[in-house]
């Protein structure tokens, strides 16, 4: 018996390349891009919705310049609220990647999860931060503190991973375990060699857990920075490590997939890497 779950990703370039102009104006710009799409997953009868990492403004972390700090705000907050209202509307989970103050002078990379009734469920904080030229993520965002929590949607228990997360398999396996059946990456990655690990690893975990990911990236380039063009190629893959629909390099778009999720029960019930882990044989995961 199938289960289809019609899911969406948005990837999108930054209309305000112009890092003087305030950054509220910066932020509504983006987040006014990302309007017709939503509008356009709606119509498509998507049922969850994944945005791109920090969806509502640039990627700012190839600077240290502290005005960016005025760009984050609680979560759940202002932006997930005007979410809340179009994930009702269209009756659609929305998962959305947000710049989140926890408290004055404490900022995670966050990623929100809306129920289809316009619920906000709860957040994943960004567990993994790099620091390294044209990410200098440490600046911006401490680690994240809530482990690897499990969203139970109308459709489907969703998981969520954030960019450079996904270099890690030990948070992609804790998310199986916590009974992930979605697992969502919101990205901002530029072509290099993270572009050969992109369609690598992330069907890998796929794979070594059992579930399906949906894979957001970013598209163009964003001055003043300039360390790279963004390359999108937004994906869905099955727990096969199948590809079942793919975004372009360069264009501003909706991707659209069905998950049938009877597919896991199949894997799973040939591959058996569940039944066969043995934690009591992995000390060393936990002790270097």
């Amino acid at each position: 018996m199938s289960q289809i779950v019609r899911c969406g990703l948005i990837q999108c370039s930054n209309p305000i390349n112009d890092e003087s102009r305030p950054v509220a104006e910066i932020k509504e710009a983006a987040y006014q891009k990302h309007l017709p799409f939503i509008e356009q997953a709606g119509e498509k009868g998507v049922q969850i919705l994944c945005l791109q990492e920090i969806f509502n403004g640039p990627y700012f972390c190839p600077s240290q310049d502290p005005r960016w700090y005025a760009a984050a705000e609680p979560v759940p907050g202002p932006t997930t609220d005007r979410l809340a209202e179009l994930a009702r509307k269209h009756q659609m989970v929305i998962v959305a990647s947000v710049y989140e103050e926890a408290m004055r002078g404490v900022y995670y990379n966050t990623a929100a999860v809306i129920d289809a009734d316009g619920t906000y469920l709860g957040k994943y904080r960004k567990q993994h931060i790099p620091q390294t030229a044209g990410f200098w993520e440490k600046y911006f965002f401490k680690p994240g503190d809530g482990g690897y929590p499990i969203f139970e949607t109308r459709y489907a228990k969703v998981g969520v991973y954030i960019c450079y997360d996904r270099h890690f398999p030990e948070g992609a396996r804790c998310l199986g375990l916590n009974g992930a059946e979605i697992v969502f990456n919101p990205s901002a990655t530029v072509a290099g060699l993270s572009q050969y690990l992109w369609k690598l690893e992330q069907p890998a975990h796929a794979v070594a857990n059992g579930y399906f990911v949906g894979a957001i990236n970013r598209v163009g380039t964003e001055p003043p920075w300039n360390i790279g063009e963004f390359y999108g190629t937004s994906y869905f893959v099955d727990p096969r490590g199948q590809f079942l629909a793919e975004g372009s390099e360069d264009g501003d778009e909706l991707i659209v997939a069905d998950l049938d999720l009877s597919v896991i029960d199949e894997v799973r019930k040939t591959w058996q890497f569940y039944r066969d882990r043995r934690p009591e044989a992995y000390d060393e995961l936990v002790t270097y």
